[in-house]
């Protein structure tokens, strides 16, 4: 039995999003922002002293990684996801306002979750491991804030069919927590029939398989 594949396009509106279930399977093209550590920070600390943020995050995505240099004739080098637990702490006021989506790896924390829910977000896996193979997704890039931070700073990137899965949906059922056989693609459930779950550690990667 073939899994259903969702086609979706930024920026995401609320009736998308409602329509996003733990353990889908989708493909994103459209513009993503990417920001780290360092680049939360300081919009955190631009928003609490009254600024804008770099964009305008209603509707918005932001892809927890920091791409390599490019080779000649690529937009970006390999272009995979950290662990988004180190973003937890500034999540929940990006949500609130009005960040819809958010791509890495790894669980969430309870605050993040709550926020997800409240807001209507989602929170999507993307391939460990598959720096390379993602990068191919990714058709156009440039530096729009913190240029100083080199692969830290926030990149605009154009996707197109960039391959994830909902691990936390706008309704806060989280694939961490429920585990694999009330979220995981029919594929997946197959492989485990018949073995017990292992639970994943908080820093293990979101593995789409």
């Amino acid at each position: 039995m073939n899994v259903k594949v969702k086609r979706i396009k930024t920026p995401l509106k609320d009736e998308l999003v409602k329509s996003l279930h733990m353990g889908d399977r989708v493909l994103l093209s459209g513009f993503v922002y990417t920001a780290r550590d360092a680049a939360h920070e300081r919009m955190l600390k631009a928003i609490r002293q009254g600024d804008p943020p770099p964009f305008d995050l209603r509707g918005q995505v932001i892809y927890y990684a920091g791409p390599a240099p490019a080779k000649p004739g690529a937009p970006v080098g390999s272009i995979g996801p950290t662990t988004s637990g180190r973003m937890d702490k500034y999540a929940p006021v990006l949500i609130e306002m009005g960040l819809k989506g958010m791509i890495g790896k790894g669980k969430r924390s309870e605050p993040v979750i709550a926020a997800i829910k409240s807001h209507k977000a989602v929170y999507f896996g993307a391939t460990g491991g598959a720096a390379a193979l993602l990068a191919m997704k990714v058709k156009s890039s440039k530096v729009i804030a913190y240029e100083d931070l080199g692969p830290e700073a926030i990149y605009e990137i154009l996707v197109e069919d960039f391959p994830l899965l909902v691990v936390t949906d706008s309704e806060g059922n989280d694939l961490y927590s429920l585990g694999p056989e009330n979220g995981l693609p029919l594929r997946r459930q197959r492989r485990t029939k018949g073995h017990e779950f292992k639970k994943r550690q908080p820093n293990d990667r979101t593995d789409l398989g």
